[in-house]
């Protein structure tokens, strides 16, 4: 099985015919540390090559057995005809080690290409879903590294090894049999994990091509713009949609920051400190330094209409994005359930083929009977956390009253403190509970568990960030407490992720773990490939996506109280990109990227919360003093002031979805390739079936 490949015939394409120049230059410094006769045999003659690019590194226990490593190359190996994968493998340094590296052979990955629904361009330029049938009028299809984008190639690995399964019930050879047990249309891989054989799966980095992302993204002196198609080409469609996102966006913020700094500084009574002087009862004397009538106003309803502008011009960027990326015709690999799905063993009536079943009114009973309950049940003790800080402040700022010392003063931080750490632990803890529901809840695609999972997060994400601002700003009407709180909020949140996100990484990374980098460069017999290990897995892009959606959020639905808050999102999100690019590239492992055409459920979730902005900032700006008072010294009473601010906010709702609707979701030329695609895809069916 682990025969050389440079042995071949004179018939067998070489690697100089598989590569451009840079590529394979890029290829051979990867395959270095790596002897080319140990990798496995292709049976296909147009697939063999002298030189294979290692893709993935699977990273076994310590203690693996010799015979279930040779088991797992082989199933790697052999065709998915015979229950295999149908890839090439690599027993590493030696075959009694615990790693193995795995490539795809052209015919493996022109096949998945097919499968995954990818667009590439045919022979008259024009993006065309990709046929195995039709795959010579494709061009650069006899190279690989032209073909398809590094990403996409690791992707197709992670897709046929995930989706190894059993064809029988068998033994794992070196497994006990407790563990070991292998049932029929079992997930081999995951059966493989859960034993402890396999302790990781993750892609390998391209040294060559990583440093040079890295000089075009955030090593230049430049300020704005990303190397976009190439951040899509090296990390994959999700990190690509994320960093265009947040490029979007960051642009995005430039116009309501202009603006709240003309109503802040410029227009009279802004929020500058040079606000209307008012005597209170006792003498005390206070600054209404909150923005004047005119100044809400604006401030309101422009927020509003930037929010649904925002969201509209973003689909039109993401459609152009998901067209140029071959992404436009994504089809969900519907053959096979993804890894974690279970049920019982039964034809499935769609494909016809062997697979695991389960009734989707037993899923709906699980989300209905158990999940949402759960859900509510967290979001209570949001609410409940929230309630017991105002009581215990309360308590604390009697305790001081009546007690004056100094110790009593510093009780007065103690609710804060208590809610910040029931907030973060309960955050924990829901996080947990959350993947476990969806994992119970066992859906069949991967695009619908990551839905119901990220629905689940965000609803708890709103109560934990918002609910304490709608509380001030609505209960107890204090606008000028919410002005502060806002403003606090986005200080200190930050500084605390400036320096969680840019410093304290820099100096792990300078100072702690650059000795050990600057060791293994130096040292020739140092595995260049196992030595990826040793990073930590990269978090995801939950957090991400998170903290931007919260961003919104302060801007959308309370930017009328504090016009200056785009202008602080704006200095962050300048360093945020380049944060995050460094982060990905520099301190964590390369993930894996599925190719999707858009940012999924979070599109969604910032749509619902531009509609809420809506009514948010109609009710904030009949709450403002400044309004009230204007509206008492006309004459009209709070019966009419009620009604009016009801009237406005529909006549804002309906303008909103009128906008909706004039902006079309696309340019009308990436409609017309789509269906364009459509009409190719449907004719080559045609021809298939004749």
């Amino acid at each position: 099985m682990m025969t050389s490949l440079g042995d071949k015939g004179e018939g067998h394409r070489e690697t100089t015919a598989l590569l451009g120049n840079e590529d394979k230059g890029s290829v051979q410094t990867q395959t270095r540390v790596l002897n080319q006769g140990s990798w496995t045999q292709v049976s296909c003659p147009c697939c063999v090559s002298e030189q294979v690019e290692p893709l993935v590194l699977i990273q076994l226990s310590d203690n693996i057995q010799p015979v279930t490593k040779r088991w797992l190359i082989s199933l790697i190996e052999v065709s998915e005809r015979d229950g295999g994968a149908a890839l090439l493998a690599h027993p590493g340094e030696d075959e009694c080690g615990d790693v193995i590296v795995v490539s795809a052979p052209r015919c493996t990955l022109l096949r998945a290409t097919e499968d995954l629904g990818l667009c590439k361009k045919y022979h008259n330029g024009d993006m065309v879903a990709f046929s195995y049938n039709d795959r010579d009028n494709f061009r650069n299809v006899d190279d690989m590294q032209e073909f398809l984008t590094l990403a996409e190639r690791q992707c197709i690995v992670k897709y046929e090894l995930d989706f190894l399964r059993a064809q029988k019930g068998q033994k794992i050879p070196g497994v006990p049999e407790s563990q070991g047990v292998l049932k029929a249309r079992e997930n081999i891989c995951q059966k493989l994990e859960k034993a402890g054989v396999i302790k990781d799966i993750f892609p390998l980095h391209d040294k060559q091509r990583l440093t040079d992302l890295c000089r075009n993204w955030y090593s230049g002196k430049q300020i704005w713009g990303q190397p976009l198609d190439s951040i899509q080409a090296y990390f994959g469609g999700t990190v690509g949609f994320y960093f265009s996102f947040l490029d979007f966006y960051t642009w995005a913020l430039v116009p309501p920051a202009i603006l709240g700094l003309v109503l802040t500084f410029l227009l009279p009574g802004g929020g500058s400190g040079a606000g209307v002087v008012k005597e209170q009862a006792g003498g005390v004397v206070e600054v209404d330094d909150s923005p004047s009538v005119s100044g809400h106003m604006v401030q309101a309803v422009f927020s509003m209409l930037w929010s649904t502008l925002v969201m509209e011009f973003w689909k039109r960027r993401s459609s152009s994005l998901s067209h140029s990326w071959g992404l436009l015709h994504l089809a969900e690999r519907f053959a096979e359930p993804r890894p974690g799905f279970h049920g019982t063993l039964g034809i499935n009536p769609v494909t016809g083929r062997l697979e695991p079943l389960f009734p989707e009114w037993q899923r709906q009973l699980r989300v209905g009977l158990v999940s949402v309950p759960l859900v509510g049940f967290f979001l209570g003790m949001v609410v409940l956390g929230m309630t017991g800080f105002y009581h215990g402040e309360a308590l604390a700022q009697g305790f001081h009253q009546d007690s004056g010392s100094l110790f009593s003063g510093s009780l007065l931080y103690l609710p804060s403190v208590a809610h910040i750490v029931y907030t973060n632990m309960l955050g924990n803890v829901y996080r947990t509970v959350a993947m476990q529901l969806t994992e119970w809840e066992n859906h069949r695609e991967e695009s619908s568990f990551q839905n119901h999972h990220t629905t689940k997060v965000l609803l708890f994400t709103f109560f934990n960030y918002f609910a304490v601002l709608f509380h001030i700003a609505f209960y107890k009407q204090d606008l000028p407490l919410l002005r502060k709180r806002l403003a606090s909020l986005l200080i200190v949140t930050q500084l605390v992720n400036q320096c969680t996100e840019v410093v304290v990484p820099f100096i792990v990374d300078r100072f702690f773990s650059a000795p050990q980098k600057k060791q293994q460069e130096d040292d020739p017999n140092v595995d260049k490939l196992r030595a990826q290990r040793s990073l930590p897995p990269f978090p995801g892009l939950f957090a991400e996506y998170i903290e931007l959606l919260v961003q919104f959020g302060y801007l959308s639905l309370f930017s009328c109280v504090y016009p200056l808050t785009a202008v602080l999102l704006l200095l962050n999100n300048v360093t945020e990109i380049r944060a995050d690019a460094y982060k990905i590239c520099k301190l964590f492992r390369k993930p894996f990227s599925a190719p999707v055409s858009n940012i999924g459920v979070w599109q969604t979730a910032f749509e619902v919360l531009g509609f809420v902005s809506v009514m948010s900032n109609c009710w904030l700006l009949l709450l403002s003093p400044r309004v009230r008072e204007f509206c008492l010294e006309g004459g009209i009473s709070g019966r009419n002031i009620i009604l009016f601010a009801i009237l406005v906010e529909h006549v804002l709702i309906l303008v909103k979805m009128i906008l909706a609707f004039m902006i079309p979701d696309e340019p009308d030329w990436v409609r017309i390739k789509r269906e364009q695609i459509e009409f190719h895809s449907m004719q080559a069916l045609g021809q298939q079936k004749l």
